[in-house]
């Protein structure tokens, strides 16, 4: 797609690849850690890595990217830390909700471009805390913005681990604007709430979308402090809780946890919703679903 921002487009689904690259080195490692202790029961996990392609309306070739899944671990039951860059001209339906949202010049010209990382871990310690993170550049011919966050998912929660992860997150945010992470601990609250079960799905983190200031540079910035901070966020979690021993009955209270993070993902995540409407490979979009999981 030509046009205007193309540099920027660049600049932003590099720095999404190179998250990625961190991401994955990072979890590896933890996996090889984690193997050479005495208690180790697993070898240790390494990501699958393989291609995902968005076709177009006419079959034409529309983006796609990268997904790697970490499945059965010593640390991770099951990862995965997903890149794409996709194109093309939205559906109906999926102009109708960016109209909604107040994105302009749906009905003049519906062509899209997007980029992003989407990462959702669920751990084989019931004491280590499930995790998801995300954070996305999003054009159109009449407008841009950046969008993402992260929220921590504990089945067994740790109020020093709440504390960590939001104070990470808030230094990250106070950095650019002291007013981020009030307003968008806010919306995490608000969006990661689960109507039907009257809950959250997990302590909450930071969530924002439609960000856009008029100044791109400031905007991207931000958005790559909200994803460095994630490894610093996460991380200390999960070395702190690996060496706990846990119980049938812990690992009962994680299964049916995941089964509340299944229910949200399904029926609530926009960005579900807008991987199944626009074509994107379903093993992708899906990715974030857990590997096991119950229903009391």
């Amino acid at each position: 797609m030509g046009g205007a921002f193309e540099a920027e487009k660049k600049q932003a689904s590099d720095w999404f690849r190179s998250l990625r690259d961190q991401i994955v080195a990072s979890f590896e490692e933890l996996e090889d850690g984690a193997v050479s202790g005495a208690s180790a029961k697993n070898a240790p996990g390494r990501f699958e890595v393989s291609r995902t392609r968005r076709d177009g309306q006419n079959g034409e070739d529309a983006g796609g990217g990268i997904m790697s899944v970490m499945r059965g671990g010593q640390v991770f039951e099951k990862v995965g830390v997903n890149v794409s860059t996709v194109h093309g001209t939205l559906g109906a339906r999926a102009q109708a909700a960016m109209a909604a949202r107040g994105v302009p010049g749906m009905d003049k010209d519906p062509r899209f471009w997007a980029s992003g990382i989407s990462l959702v871990a669920h751990m084989q310690n019931p004491h280590c805390p499930a995790v998801h993170m995300n954070t996305r550049m999003f054009w159109t011919p009449h407008a841009w913005w950046f969008g993402g966050g992260a929220d921590l998912n504990p089945c067994i929660e740790y109020d020093e681990d709440t504390t960590h992860f939001h104070a990470t997150l808030a230094a990250a945010c106070d950095a650019h604007d002291p007013g981020y992470y009030t307003r968008f601990k806010s919306w995490a609250d608000e969006y990661f709430f689960v109507p039907h079960r009257g809950r959250a799905r997990g302590v909450g983190g930071i969530f924002y979308d439609d960000l856009n200031t008029g100044d791109w540079a400031a905007d991207f910035a931000f958005t790559q402090a909200v994803g460095s901070a994630f490894l610093p966020a996460f991380r200390p979690l999960v070395e702190r809780h690996l060496p706990t021993e846990w119980s049938d009955a812990d690992r009962d209270t994680q299964l049916i946890h995941r089964g509340l993070y299944a229910e949200y993902n399904l029926v609530y995540d926009r960005g579900t919703k807008f991987g199944l409407e626009t074509g994107h490979d379903a093993n992708a979009v899906l990715m974030s679903l857990p590997p096991l999981a119950k229903w009391v």
